[in-house]
């Protein structure tokens, strides 16, 4: 069985000057880019880089709610902090995200595309099956 590819976008500008989708859903699977504080729709992005994280995380929600997922539905996650001093401080925003959820994750030192960025999210997710009763497999 073929398996359809479905290409989500968030408008920001960067996804047509770079070449990339925000997410692409392949199956029952969610591949969301790493997504950083901007506000999409204002193109604003705060200096605390856990206001950031939280934005990340908004951005991240709409675009696995528009893959037809949410939050609960990921089990994987990347972290990439310029500043590898600054995760600590994020971790209250990581707890309510993922505090039930827990999902394998990684924490990356890395630079960021601009330098107002502070983190950046990645995450990748698994849509629940629905099986429907005529075709579940005896």
């Amino acid at each position: 069985m073929a398996s359809t590819r479905k290409l989500i976008s968030s408008g920001s500008a960067f996804e047509a000057q770079i070449g990339y989708s925000r997410a692409v859903v392949v199956g029952d699977m969610v591949f969301v880019s790493g997504c950083t504080g901007y506000d999409y729709k204002t193109g604003a992005i705060s200096e605390n880089v856990a206001e950031q994280a939280e934005q990340c995380m908004k951005n991240i929600a709409a675009a696995l709610g528009e893959a037809g997922a949410g939050v609960e539905d990921v089990v994987r996650v990347r972290y990439i902090l310029p500043d590898r001093r600054d995760f600590e401080s994020i971790w209250p925003v990581l707890q309510k995200w993922f505090g039930n959820v827990r999902p394998a994750a990684t924490m990356i030192q890395a630079g960021l595309m601009e330098e107002v960025m502070k983190i950046e999210i990645e995450v990748t997710a698994k849509k629940e099956s629905v099986v429907e009763a005529g075709d579940m497999l005896l």
